[in-house]
C-alpha cells in the first residue's frame, strides 16, 4: 500500500480549496445563483484569493487557523445555497481554469481593491468626529 506524503496530501487540500474558492468566484458572477449566495461567495472569495489576512500567517498557528476555518466553513455555505447541478458545472469550470497559469491581472486586481478598501476605512477615521 502507498499513500501520499503529508506534503502532498496538504498539497492536493490547497488545490481542492483554491478550486472551490475559484467556483465561488465564479458563482459570484452568474446571474442564474441566488443573490444571498452570490453576495457571500463574493466574501468568501474575495478573502480566501486575498493575500491579505484577518489573522497575519507569521502569528504560529492562529495566522492558519482563519484559513483553515472562515474559507472552509464560507465555501461549504456557498455550496449549500446554490443549487447542485449549477454547482457542479461552476466547479468543473473552475478545475478546468486550475490547469491553466494564474493571473497577474486578477492578482493585481484584488491587490488594488483592498488597497481602496483600506483607503476607504483610512479616509472614514481621519473625517471621523472622534477623530
Amino acid at each position: 500500500m502507498t499513500g501520499k506524503s503529508l506534503s502532498e496530501r496538504i498539497g492536493d487540500l490547497g488545490h481542492r480549496l483554491a478550486v472551490e474558492a475559484h467556483a465561488a468566484w465564479l458563482a459570484a458572477r452568474d446571474p442564474r445563483v441566488p443573490w444571498l449566495a452570490r453576495a457571500l461567495a463574493i466574501a468568501v472569495a474575495a478573502y480566501a484569493l486575498s493575500p491579505i489576512d484577518l489573522i497575519p500567517d507569521f502569528i504560529p498557528v492562529l495566522g492558519w487557523l482563519d484559513d483553515l476555518i472562515i474559507v472552509p466553513l464560507g465555501l461549504v455555505a456557498v455550496r449549500r445555497l446554490i443549487p447542485a447541478p449549477l454547482w457542479t458545472e461552476l466547479h468543473a469550470a473552475a478545475e478546468a481554469a486550475s490547469d491553466r497559469p494564474s493571473s497577474r491581472a486578477g492578482m493585481a486586481f484584488i491587490l488594488l481593491l483592498w488597497a481602496g478598501l483600506l483607503y476607504i476605512v483610512y479616509w472614514s477615521v481621519r473625517t471621523s468626529p472622534w477623530h
